[in-house]
């Protein structure tokens, strides 16, 4: 089969290997579509994950596919069966697993290898995180099913309530998605980046404001806010120290702010101590999904509570994998679908 591999930074070859033999437990998937992601893309950019993947892997993680062959054991899945799996499945016996905070399982097991004809997926996430994908979605819709998990996580941790005002920082594929999901709830949504044609599918998809960030972008979105009080809510999905602090000054007394993209290691912010003391501000940090989470994301797909296509930008065959990655570095679309 054809694999993605990578070897370090901005190493990435595709290269001919077996196809791998599904154990006990185990399926093996072929691909029919998987999706480009910022992560990927700062893994490629910067040759590897701490947690995620160590060079040289197999690389990607968001697909749908068909099961082809499974292994001794397996009695839900046979020949056939379109699916989709999430990138992970906590071990349920360590520390934090035993507390129900499973996205911060100790064992957490990740997996990688999307950018390929095919992909075996291991027991652990055999039973916990595999499904069948709903007659009524496309393998392009189903695939979003990972990303859309860890938003979902988000949106449930802050809660977003009808008529709430949310300014979301960061149009990218994880902002957009939060905007659907925010939309879908009957929040108002102001949409901030720096990237004028991601700021253009916003509007296009639903949000009620959008603006350019840079100097000033704090009090803009006040501004726009009842009694230009601020935002009930703020989602921080950049990753950079200077928005995390932005966002926290977005909001009114007694508001919430989530923090959900990662900054580089070692980075820092400096918050006003007076505006979250006096002002009652809950401040909510969140990381990737849990099995509960990517239940109640496979159902809002299917019952199409929100609309993924759109966030869809483009197509290419797995050859052209490096051009969609740097695509997606030079904010070049949204999401791009590689075709194994």
């Amino acid at each position: 089969m054809k694999v993605a591999i990578l070897y370090g930074k901005e190493d990435l070859r595709i290269e001919e290997r077996d196809i791998p033999l599904p154990g006990e437990g185990e399926v093996l998937v072929r691909v029919k579509v998987a999706l480009t992601c910022g992560t990927d893309a700062k893994v490629f950019l910067r040759g590897g994950h701490p947690r995620m993947i160590t060079p040289p892997s197999p690389f990607g993680h968001e697909f749908a596919g068909e099961v082809v062959e499974v292994g001794k054991g397996v009695k839900e899945f046979r020949p056939g069966m379109r699916v989709v799996a999430a990138n992970s499945a906590p071990c349920f016996k360590c520390y934090f697993c035993k507390k129900g905070i499973f996205s911060q399982c100790e064992d957490l097991l990740f997996l990688n290898g999307a950018y390929a004809e095919y992909i075996k997926i291991p027991s652990r996430i055999v039973k916990t995180n595999l499904y069948l994908l709903p007659d009524s979605l496309s393998y392009e819709e189903g695939a979003i099913l990972e990303p859309l998990s860890c938003v979902v996580h988000g949106v449930e941790e802050i809660g977003i309530g009808e008529g709430e005002w949310v300014v979301i920082i960061g149009a990218g594929p994880i902002g957009l998605l939060f905007l659907l999901l925010s939309k879908s709830l009957g929040a108002k949504v102001i949409m901030v980046d720096k990237n004028l044609s991601r700021l253009k599918k916003a509007e296009e998809i639903g949000a009620d404001y959008t603006l350019e960030s840079g100097e000033g972008i704090v009090d803009k979105v006040r501004e726009l806010t009842p009694q230009g009080k601020g935002a009930d809510i703020s989602i921080e999905a950049v990753g950079i120290p200077q928005t995390w602090e932005e966002s926290i000054k977005m909001v009114r007394r007694g508001g919430k702010v989530l923090l959900f993209g990662g900054c580089a290691p070692g980075t820092t912010v400096t918050l006003p101590t007076q505006l979250l003391h006096y002002g009652e501000i809950t401040i909510k940090g969140v990381f990737h999904h849990t099995p509960e989470y990517v239940r109640k994301a496979l159902e809002i797909l299917k019952d199409k509570k929100i609309v993924v296509k759109p966030l869809l930008t483009k197509k290419l065959p797995l050859f052209r994998l490096e051009e969609a990655l740097r695509d997606m570095l030079e904010k070049r679309g949204i999401k791009t679908v590689i075709i194994p």
